[in-house]
């Protein structure tokens, strides 16, 4: 009980202007890289990121899988939760990705080579991170923005591709629109006989660079549309969002809702602006 307490006053010391997400393009935000103490989600997965950037570990002693090693900066920080929970870097065998923006994919070239472990992706998750994030086919794509240190990463994860690390199972469901490469990742974490389905959605939140307008892309609206069916419909009994606070007290079915607001939002201003 004392473990989940300690999950929940993180949420809960989260800041009340943080429920409006932020774009990912901007500035970074003082919680990216703010500490905060690593703890126990459910059973074996644990939050081992910042107060404002998720970082989860997975774990068994056949070896452990991390999703997502936010902002460059942070990759120290990232390891050092990882050994205070007890576990140990070099014991991570696979890097997963929730979508590849500095925030999320940021310190995984640094946590890949002190672990050793391989780094999946889709594919266009993996090309964006083989060159820093700087993705022409992201929303969100500025030229001038600086590139964070490039994976070396295998972008052979689809829908519905299983990884597996002893008898750590994930499943991966892709979800485009927030970036190209977007994934969600689900899997059961128990404690004794008591398990649930767990949920590290991507972000879905439509933001864009000045140049970059969805009402250009209908093939990729209607994909990303795709995204928030595919999201409300997962298996959720424990839901984990990439900033800890847009995932705050929603399940998968009202942070799809939430996405999906926001993008008919943003596609209602652009055509206030085409009329104009």
């Amino acid at each position: 009980m004392r473990r989940h307490l300690l999950a929940l006053a993180c949420c809960l010391a989260l800041p009340a202007f943080a429920t409006t997400p932020a774009p990912v393009a901007t500035g970074a935000n003082p919680t990216w890289t703010q500490a905060v103490a690593p703890h126990v989600i459910y059973g074996n997965t644990y939050y081992v990121g910042t107060k404002g950037l998720a970082a989860v570990l997975i774990t068994s002693p056949q070896g452990h899988v991390l999703i997502d090693a936010p902002y460059p900066s942070n990759a120290k920080l990232i390891e050092a939760n990882i050994r205070q929970l007890g576990f140990r870097v070099e014991d991570i065998k696979l890097i997963l990705n929730t979508h590849p923006h500095h925030d999320h994919a940021g310190a995984i070239a640094q946590l890949a080579k002190d672990s050793g472990a391989p780094v999946r992706a889709t594919a266009k998750g993996a090309a964006a991170m083989q060159v820093g994030g700087r993705y022409p086919e992201d929303p969100q794509y500025d030229p001038s923005e600086k590139a964070y240190p490039k994976v070396d990463a295998k972008g052979d994860i689809v829908e519905g591709t299983v990884v597996r690390v002893g008898p750590v199972t994930l499943t991966a469901h892709i979800t485009p629109g927030h970036t190209p490469g977007g994934t969600a990742w689900t899997w059961q974490s128990c404690e004794g006989t008591s398990c649930k389905n767990i949920v590290f959605a991507d972000s879905l939140y439509a933001f864009a660079s000045d140049t970059y307008r969805f009402s250009d892309h209908p093939a990729y609206v209607a994909e990303y549309r795709k995204t928030f069916d595919r999201v409300a419909a997962l298996p959720c009994d424990v839901l984990i969002t990439p900033h800890p606070e847009q995932g705050e007290g929603k399940t998968c079915k009202t942070y799809a809702d939430a996405g999906r607001e926001r993008l008919d939002e943003v596609l209602a201003k652009e055509a206030a602006q085409s009329a104009r």
